[in-house]
């Protein structure tokens, strides 16, 4: 079980990692390029062991609130190959991906709570 651990966390990091990519054409690039990289460094520090399991569910609760918060008026959905044609497309993606983020970290709240070998 943990090696499924590691590899879920080296793949969100990459994905995470992706996403911090993919922002710099975005009107608030650097706003969610520093979302993307605390769940990005977060994912790198569970496999490090180095967080205890209250600061994920502290990012958890960040990352869900941003999903409330960026949710769209008129849904839209996400219509990756179109390129950002509305607003609400946009804040369907941004919304989406924190939702993704916030998942993750409830994921590594859990596992370190049950595993309890964490530094900090």
């Amino acid at each position: 079980m943990e090696t499924f651990f590691k590899i879920f966390a080296v793949v969100f990091t990459l994905l995470f990692g992706y996403a911090i990519a993919v922002q710099f054409n975005d009107p608030d690039a650097v706003k969610w390029i520093l979302i993307y990289f605390a769940a990005a460094l977060a994912s790198v520090l569970f496999l490090l062991k180095k967080l205890k399991s209250g600061i994920y569910f502290f990012l958890s609760g960040f990352f869900i609130m941003l999903f409330i918060l960026y949710w769209p008026e008129t849904w839209e959905g996400v219509q990756l190959d179109h390129g950002m044609k509305t607003v609400n497309i946009e804040e369907g993606r941004e919304s989406l991906g924190s939702l993704i983020a916030g998942i993750v970290m409830l994921v590594y709240g859990f596992r370190t709570r049950f595993i309890g070998r964490s530094k900090i």
